[in-house]
This record gives structure tokens, sequence and C-alpha cells, in this order.
């Protein structure tokens, strides 16, 4: 072709017919947009607006830690770390889960520092699941697994968890596992139901796993936010479970500094060896003045961790006490910083239509339960985030207040 006729085809293209017939993926067509991130989004653009949407805690990163970062920063912690972690973060974080999760974790074979806990999930999910391979999952469900798992090429398996207390059935949980099965995520502390996963459970779990040779991945991102007594248990503490298990969490929940993006992944040196090479090509490595601020972080004594649980505790006792004189009904969540409420008597047409309603006409920030669920799934929950200040859960309580003084149960017809 000469390039004068070349010249035309391309002006063609570009100017005369802009919507040229672009094929996009089988998998971004499964992937569907975050209500969170939606609702995220429009708090910036709306004025006026309490969030208790989007899982940010409102308190700041420690003083401490914001020191840490920007001495880092001073000491040109520029550059790429090393692609799995700082050495000295990776050992801080081995020296963590002996000290509180009981497991053994080589800093050299067996960690690798993430973008947050986000990527470690995707990562896992991608170093191990081929086309066709199926992973289970409990619905409801963090928003983010649905699309890992699509986008590792693998087939979501959901088994219910069953409100109000948000048990699984052990025979349903069973059926699920079959020749195709390759991995089981589970969440605990759990979002959004705030269900704490108990030894019972995970030892029924465990054995499965070990009868049909499947990987479980757990996501304990949550781990330090659990309530009344109850201890949280790592699945890789259970006998015989420490090689099949992948152990993610981060600081960005425990430490209020979601925007740093670190994570990590625990596990086997086998399973680490192909994790950190998906990883590798994903994000190269965490931002590094961050990982050795972070070091300063995991440091942090036994008292902080109880601290902050305390905190969250008493905000969770608030929460719900505000839910429960606007009409909503929940569970005492057992961990995490939410509360899942079912909406179902104010007789909406799904959470979204309520969402909206508390969005757009009250100024209140939530985040509707169907993102908790597959798609297609018609839900009535909505999902409340306390990890916030007394003013703002008082400014809160006011907006349900007035909401509900105009919208008895069970009389809406929207």
């Amino acid at each position: 072709m000469k390039i004068s006729a070349m010249k035309n085809w391309l002006s063609a293209c570009l100017f005369k017919n802009p919507q040229l017939p672009f094929i996009l993926s089988n998998r971004v067509e499964l992937i569907r947009d975050s209500n969170i991130r939606d609702a995220a989004r429009l708090v910036s653009e709306i004025k006026n607006v309490v969030n208790l949407g989007q899982g940010l805690p409102e308190a700041s990163a420690a003083d401490l830690l914001k020191q840490a970062a920007n001495n880092a920063i001073d000491l040109n912690y520029n550059q790429y770390s090393n692609t799995w972690g700082y050495p000295e973060l990776r050992a801080a974080i081995s020296r963590k889960m002996l000290h509180y999760n009981g497991i053994v974790a080589n800093p050299e074979t067996q960690i690798t520092v993430t973008c947050g806990a986000t990527e470690a999930i995707n990562a896992s999910l991608l170093a191990i699941i081929n086309p066709g391979d199926e992973v289970i999952v409990f619905e409801p469900f963090y928003e983010n697994y649905h699309p890992n798992i699509i986008i590792a090429g693998g087939t979501p398996r959901y088994v219910k968890l069953q409100a109000p207390y948000w048990n699984f059935s052990q025979s349903e949980l069973a059926n699920a596992f079959n020749s195709k099965t390759k991995a089981i995520i589970i969440n605990t502390p759990h979002n959004p139901t705030g269900k704490v996963f108990s030894m019972a459970e995970l030892t029924f779990i465990a054995n499965l796993c070990k009868q049909h040779n499947v990987i479980a991945i757990t996501d304990e991102i949550y781990e330090y936010m659990v309530y009344d007594g109850l201890k949280h248990i790592s699945l890789a503490t259970l006998p015989d479970m420490q090689d099949r298990v992948i152990t993610v969490s981060g600081l960005s929940k425990t430490f209020s500094i979601t925007g740093w993006r670190l994570g990590y992944v625990v596990a086997s040196a086998k399973l680490t060896h192909a994790i950190r090479k998906i990883h590798d090509y994903l994000t190269l490595c965490a931002p590094s003045p961050m990982q050795i601020a972070a070091i300063t972080a995991l440091n942090l004594p036994d008292s902080f961790y109880i601290q902050m649980r305390d905190k969250y505790q008493a905000l969770r006792d608030e929460m719900m006490a505000i839910a429960t004189k606007a009409n909503f009904k929940f569970v005492k969540p057992q961990g995490t910083y939410y509360l899942l409420t079912d909406c179902s008597h104010f007789n909406y047409a799904s959470d979204r239509k309520l969402w909206e309603k508390l969005l757009y006409e009250h100024g209140l920030a939530t985040v509707a339960g169907y993102c908790f669920y597959r798609p297609g799934i018609v839900s009535q929950n909505i999902r409340f985030c306390y990890a916030k200040s007394e003013t703002t859960l008082q400014e809160a309580n006011r907006r349900l207040l007035a909401f509900v003084t105009n919208e008895k149960p069970g009389t809406s017809s929207v």
C-alpha cells in the first residue's frame, strides 16, 4: 500500500468511522462495575455526604507511621525494591505470622509482599488456576472474588452462607467439591457478614481440602478485628494444612493505610515460587517507602492491636444501636468493621433501590448487598461501615432516623 493510500485509510478509520469493530474479551463481559467504588466516586461528587460505604477507616494513620514513611522517602527508598519485598519487611511479617497466627514461614522462600491483599489474591489464583478449574466461594462474598476468579480463567462455584447466622450447610459444601475443584476461598473474619469461622467449620473445610487435594486461599485482612472474646484462627495452623493453604493479609485495615497498598502472601516454598512469578509481571513490587514504614507498623506492641479491637467493638455496638432505631434487622457481627443488615421489610424492589434513596435523598452512602452475590441475584441487604468517628456516626444516625420517619416498613412502592 502506498503511503498516501495508507494515510487515507487511517484517516477513514480514526475520523470517519470512530466505532471500529473492537471485540472485548469474554472475561470483561462477565465482570460488572463495582458498587463499592460507585459509592466512593459519588461521595466525592455529591456535597455533604456521610460515608458509611467503602471500607475506609476514618481515623488517621498513626503519626509514627507517617513519619516513618517520610523518613524512608528522605533516605531515598524511592526506587524498585526487591521484587518479593524488602528482606527486612519479610522478616517482620515472618515474626508477626509466628507470634499472632501461629504459622512458621521462611521469609526468604515463603513470603511475598504485594500491592494490597487484592493483588495477593489475584496473583495466587493466576498461579494455580487453569481454564475449567472450579473455585469454591462462600456467598455472600467480598465482591472482588468473582472477578478475581474470572480473570484467572476459573469458574466460581458458590456455597451459600445462610442468614441470619451465616452458617453453611456441610452437605452443600461437600457436594460442591468435585474433580474440577482446584481451590476454595475463605474470608475470616468475613466481609460483608462479620462472621468469624469457628474451629469446627475450619476443620470441616480442611478435611475436604485434604480429601480432594484442593488448595485453600484464606483472606485474613480483618484478622485483628475479632470481638466478644472470640479468637481468629488461621486455617494453615490445622494439621497437615500449611502446605496447601495460601494465607493472605495486609496492613491496610489494621493501620488505617488503605492507600499505601501493602499486602502479603504466605505459602509453601513451591506455591510461593509460582506466586512470585505472577506477582513480578503484575506489579513488579509494592511501593518502596511504604514497605520501609511497614516495618515500624509491624513492630508495634500488642497493646496497639488490643486498643484498636476495643475501639472497633465499641463502634460496632454504637452502629448496631443506630441501625436498630432505624428498623434495620441484623445479627451481631463477630468481626470486621461492617454491619450487614436485612432491609427486605422496607419493601423495595431491591437493595440497590434503597441504596439510591439513602444516597440521593438523605446524603448517606452505604453499600448495596447485591454486589456481594453472583450477577443476577436480587438481594435485600445494606452494609454499613462503622470504622468512623463519633461525629460521623451521630450524623448518620440523624439521617437514618429522618429516612425511617417518612418510610415505615412495608409502605414503599419503589
